[in-house]
């Protein structure tokens, strides 16, 4: 890939996030506007101070009307984006790049999705025209194909996979206990996760993430202007996102044991930010565990872990609050819970909390400075996937 990246050129001065559950009282524009809000009263700005909006949104509204109503803008640019479970990430990526082109002086991307309103269980959509030969599974079944993939692989005995898929699921619910805005705030004993009730292949209930509603949003400007508006800015290391050519359920060669968008993405992310050993690099990660497997499968696409030991380090707890690299500190997907389009600048909410100090009881203890956010849309074999690098320090 030709990525060039905008390594230190922007940063994130502000960020709102609304907590994520079931807001009965509350439409999705309550939500866009308590994001926005919050996130420009983080920046020290007002909503007139913004020059443009990306909104993020999988169906919770069409156009940028669907942002500009409820914040009542005056005639200003607001796109609205989609790509799958993505589509937060999709916001950021293009406030980002249109700040560094020198398009904006201050953007804002914000996403939001209002779930728990629609009469489904989860996110409910048309499907598109196509020639029939789509596979018709559910996402618990899509990923449940994970978990006996991975263990054939590997060798790994089924109970001792199961112990490790707990252990991720339990450790997502801890983290979660200690953050106010998650959708999940109970820690979960592990006998209870590993005899949950089946949804799909051994995925038992507490083995899939929270259906929510929620919004976040973050306010963008140029890093020469950043300590305008704060004396703590994120500066963006990089940006990367990238579509695969979705041949994985006819691909014989397709084992189901990794996400190779995610591979060719974190790569591409890794050389726009100039890291070479994530693992050891960076001081906290929050990535895409819609399911259990799926995070098991992710450290070590995202080369956190060698290639088949991913669930021996979850067992010995590298990934835990306390660990070596903690992954998901504010619960993740699990815990926190996944409105669609909000969730990538949810993620990015916790690395701005984490990376300034300001995680309160979960603060992880680390003299690193970075800080990586994983988001993908789609199923195993057929996905979008993004990954992002910001830093609480610029580069020499």
């Amino acid at each position: 890939m030709a990525s060039k990246g905008i390594r230190d050129r922007v940063c994130i001065v502000g960020m709102g996030c609304t907590p994520f559950g079931e807001h009965w009282d509350k439409s999705a524009d309550d939500l866009l506007v308590d994001a926005a809000n919050e996130a420009v009263a983080s920046a020290g700005v007002q909503m007139n101070d913004i020059d443009a909006f990306w909104l993020g949104t999988m169906g919770s509204g069409f156009s940028g009307l669907t942002l500009s109503r409820p914040l009542k803008l005056d005639y200003r640019p607001v796109s609205r984006l989609e790509n799958m479970c993505a589509t937060g990430s999709e916001a950021f990526r293009n406030a980002c790049y249109a700040v560094a082109a020198g398009a904006y002086d201050v953007a804002m991307a914000i996403g939001v999705e209002k779930l728990k309103d629609s009469g489904f269980s989860g996110l409910a959509i048309g499907g598109l025209p196509s020639d029939g030969t789509e596979a018709r599974l559910t996402a618990p079944a899509m990923f449940s194909l994970l978990a006996p993939a991975y263990a054939n692989k590997y060798g790994v005995d089924k109970d001792e996979l199961k112990e490790a898929l707990t252990r991720i699921a339990w450790k997502n619910h801890k983290n979660g206990a200690l953050n106010p805005r998650a959708q999940f705030k109970k820690e979960v004993a592990k006998d209870t996760i590993a005899c949950s009730p089946l949804v799909a292949g051994a995925l038992g209930i507490f083995d899939c993430s929270g259906v929510s509603d929620g919004s976040a949003a973050a306010v963008i400007c140029r890093a020469e202007d950043a300590h305008r508006f704060t004396d703590n800015p994120l500066y963006v290391k990089a940006l990367s996102f990238v579509a695969g050519p979705a041949a994985g359920p006819i691909d014989p060669d397709y084992d189901y044991t990794t996400f190779t968008e995610v591979v060719r993405s974190a790569e591409d992310a890794y050389h726009q930010a100039g890291i070479s050993d994530p693992r050891s690099e960076i001081a906290m990660a929050e990535v895409h565990d819609c399911f259990t497997p799926t995070e098991l499968v992710l450290m070590e696409d995202l080369g956190f872990a060698e290639r088949g030991m991913a669930w021996k380090e979850v067992l010995a707890g590298t990934f835990d609050l306390d660990g070596e690299l903690p992954v998901n500190p504010d619960g993740g997907l699990k815990s926190f819970g996944h409105p669609i389009g909000a969730s990538g600048l949810r993620m990015l909410f916790e690395c701005w909390l984490q990376l300034r100090g300001g995680a309160g009881p979960r603060q992880i203890t680390t003299d690193k400075t970075l800080g990586l956010t994983h988001n993908l849309g789609g199923a195993p074999g057929e996905c979008v996937s993004f990954v992002s690098v910001v830093g609480s320090q610029p580069d020499a």
